[in-house]
């Protein structure tokens, strides 16, 4: 089959070239554009407690906040506060431009701190969606412009923070992260590319190439967006540029290395792509096959967020093996060997070399290939027990921002739950109004609740005297991880065992969001990599025709993700000493090492059963395949780590997190994985790898041959 596309792409690549553009145009003229959410709790099932709570908020008081920034106000001279100080703060507050977005700017006495070092002007806002947001930021820029002029000669100096002041702050932070990394991933490939052929033109053509691709795909998720009714984040498109950047890449080179391959052996350059696009199709739809399927099953994901990656990076990678099978094979096709100018190494085969020596090792040696990686795998995979997620996204931004230097004022003087306080919600089971005696009672009792610093009055609801609200502010950070799992495991089963008789309590706030958030992860990823296996290796079983293959393939990468949580938990949690690392991380990893990861094992076992079929007994087939396809696919995973790694650079915890974890993920899937782990235990196994089918058989007879030629035995010591 992949035979014949080679031919009809070959032989007709203008037409080729004229179809994929015509119908990438179609896609992105008659495709609407993909809708994005920004709000996380917007993605969470209904079920969980949070999103009650924010449902009992809409009901109770309809002019509740979404978010709020905060204006802390401290006198310059380090003093208390005084009655002049305070009345000032209160003017000035009034005095406040009003943006549409906000719904008023509070402060007096009862916010001055305990004390008397700090006074706080709360600014409630409305709307999550990415428009509210700007309008949000908008308004925090217009407080600090005013705020200088209102505060001169008085003594007084304000600060703005909270969440919206600190997305206004890291905007920046975020856009220069995502500059460099852009900048740095395009030199990488580039350079890596260059390094490897020595021929621009196949550095440059894979980067064309994947950014029209991009373009059309996003148009495409748009579609499917529309079609089935499922709406994304903000960070989807980054995803899916970064999955794009890194199998088309991963793709490109599965086909060049068999092109220059077929070129050295004699073949014309025509007959060589052809060769090429048949040999290595089957590899590169049975990867694709793999990886989309992985990806779908974040179908099975309860947070939404994940359940709308799935689709989109399903089709994505589908999209980018077509285009790996039809657009770059005509283009090549029509540059013939130019596209390797001004190198000529693509005329002469190479002599040993490293690649030799290893394929020698490996075949030679594969008890001590299967051994020596696997038992490294396993002891980097023991950090994944001391795994632990953070939700603090603004502790890993830059803290010398006003609004990380707004927050440590005000810790100086109240609770740091202030800025995120749990909040929660009484609502009367009868619809009967709530008495103040039993809203007292409650706030009084809920003093001792475990972890809290303070418990603000109880609020009446403005719409219902049926609903109250209660804000408890935690004693510690409440973006913490233990600030999670205390509202989590302590403080609900609490405020329920709290509540007055015939009330029913429902605890919200952004820390019982991300409370839930954990709760639907870990559901997530005990279903997500269950399955995700289980298809993976029916796909494999498939591919290869064997039931035995997929019995180590699967676990080697199972083993390949668990190790590099570990690494990342070494690293960050251990060395660097963090709280944690992102809740994203696991997910992140399932989407790059998993399932990109599983392309490099279907590359080498298609080639460990191409050299069998060759007629060379196993170890002399893992020693072949290791020489041929190992260059391939370590230059592969150098070129997607390396894309990765860059992002180390970024100044924000998150993306240095994610860049180090996928980056050493790939590396272990490419270096040790395939090249060690599976190559040796196929080679141990033998013809029993291929069981029940007969995929390894000979296609035609050779003179048998020793396991290793003396070279070969000298190099590996046997």
């Amino acid at each position: 089959m992949f035979g014949r596309l080679g031919n009809a792409v070959v032989r007709h690549p203008w037409w080729t070239i004229a179809a994929w553009l015509v119908t990438a145009a179609l896609i992105v003229i008659f495709s609407p554009r993909l809708s994005t959410q920004a709000d996380q709790a917007d993605f969470l099932p209904s079920k969980y407690e949070s999103l009650q709570a924010m449902r009992i908020a809409a009901e109770g008081f309809p002019q509740q906040e979404d978010i709020s920034a905060l204006i802390v106000v401290k006198r310059t001279d380090g003093k208390e506060f005084t009655e002049q100080d305070v009345t000032k703060v209160t003017a000035v507050a009034q005095a406040l431009p009003k943006p549409e977005s906000v719904l008023g700017v509070v402060t007096g006495p009862e916010l001055v701190s305990p004390n008397k070092l700090i006074q706080v002007i709360q600014v409630p806002m409305e709307g999550t969606s990415v428009e509210a947001q700007e309008a949000q930021v908008k308004a925090v820029a217009e407080f600090r412009e005013a705020l200088p002029g209102e505060l001169a000669g008085s003594g007084l100096e304000a600060k703005v923070g909270g969440d919206v002041a600190g997305w206004a702050d890291n905007e920046d932070s975020f856009n220069r992260a995502f500059e460099i990394v852009t900048i740095a991933t395009i030199l990488l490939i580039i350079g890596l590319i260059l390094a490897i052929f020595r021929a621009p033109l196949a550095a440059l053509l894979p980067l064309v190439v994947i950014s029209v691709t991009v373009i059309a795909v996003m148009s495409l998720i748009g579609l499917a967006s529309e079609v089935f009714n499922f709406a994304a984040d903000q960070s989807l498109e980054i995803i899916v540029t970064i999955v794009l950047f890194g199998i088309g890449a991963d793709y490109y080179l599965f086909l060049m290395f068999r092109y220059r391959e077929r070129l050295r052996a004699g073949d014309d350059s025509k007959t060589a792509m052809i060769a090429a696009v048949e040999r290595v199709g089957e590899v590169i739809s049975s990867a694709a096959a793999a990886v989309a399927v992985a990806f779908l099953v974040l179908l099975l994901a309860t947070f939404g967020v994940f359940s709308a990656w799935g689709p989109s990076l399903a089709i994505a990678v589908v999209f980018m093996a077509i285009t790996s099978l039809t657009l770059i094979p005509a283009i090549v096709s029509l540059l013939g060997t130019a596209v390797f100018w001004p190198s000529k190494s693509w005329k002469t085969q190479p002599k040993g070399g490293a690649a030799r020596r290893l394929g020698a090792f490996v075949g030679g040696r594969p008890v001590a290939a299967a051994l020596g990686s696997g038992i490294l795998l396993l002891l980097l995979a023991g950090g994944a027990l001391s795994f632990k997620a953070d939700y603090d996204f603004q502790a890993g931004f830059p803290q010398d921002t006003e609004s990380a230097q707004a927050i440590k004022d005000m810790q100086t003087g109240f609770p740091p739950g202030l800025t995120t306080p749990v909040q929660v919600f009484l609502k009367s089971e009868s619809g009967a109004p709530l008495a103040q005696e039993q809203l007292t009672a409650f706030a009084e009792a809920a003093k001792g609740f475990p972890g809290i610093g303070d418990v603000q009055p109880p609020i009446p609801g403005p719409n219902t005297a049926a609903i109250a609200q209660v804000n408890l502010l935690l004693e510690d950070n409440p973006m913490s991880n233990e600030a999670i799992a205390l509202v989590k495991d302590e403080l609900r089963p609490a405020v329920h065992a709290a509540a007055p008789d015939g009330v029913r309590a429902y605890v919200g706030g952004q820390t019982a969001i991300f409370a839930d958030i954990n709760e639907v992860n870990n559901r997530d990823l005990s279903v997500i990599l269950p399955v995700a296996a289980l298809l993976i290796a029916l796909i494999l079983a498939l591919q290869l025709r064997s039931l035995v293959a997929p019995l180590y393939l699967v676990p080697a990468v199972l083993l390949g993700f668990a190790a590099t949580i570990g690494s990342a938990v070494y690293l960050f949690q251990f060395a660097m000493d963090k709280p944690g690392l992102t809740f994203q991380l696991p997910i992140i990893l399932y989407l790059f090492v998993l399932a990109i990861g599983t392309d490099y094992n279907i590359l080498m076992t298609a080639r460990l059963r191409e050299e069998a079929r060759e007629g060379h007994e196993p170890r002399k087939a893992a020693a072949l395949a290791v020489e041929h396809g190992g260059p391939t696919v370590m230059a592969a995973g150098l070129i997607l780590a390396g894309t990765f790694a860059v992002m180390v650079l970024a100044p924000v915890a998150m993306m240095q997190q994610m860049g180090f974890g996928v980056a050493i993920g790939i590396m272990l899937a490419a270096f040790v994985m395939s090249v060690f782990l599976v190559p040796g235990i196929t080679a141990l196994l033998g013809h029993r790898a291929w069981w029940p089918g007969h995929a390894d058989e000979p296609t035609k007879p050779v003179p048998p041959t020793p396991d290793l030629t003396k070279s070969e035995a000298e190099l590996t010591g046997s």
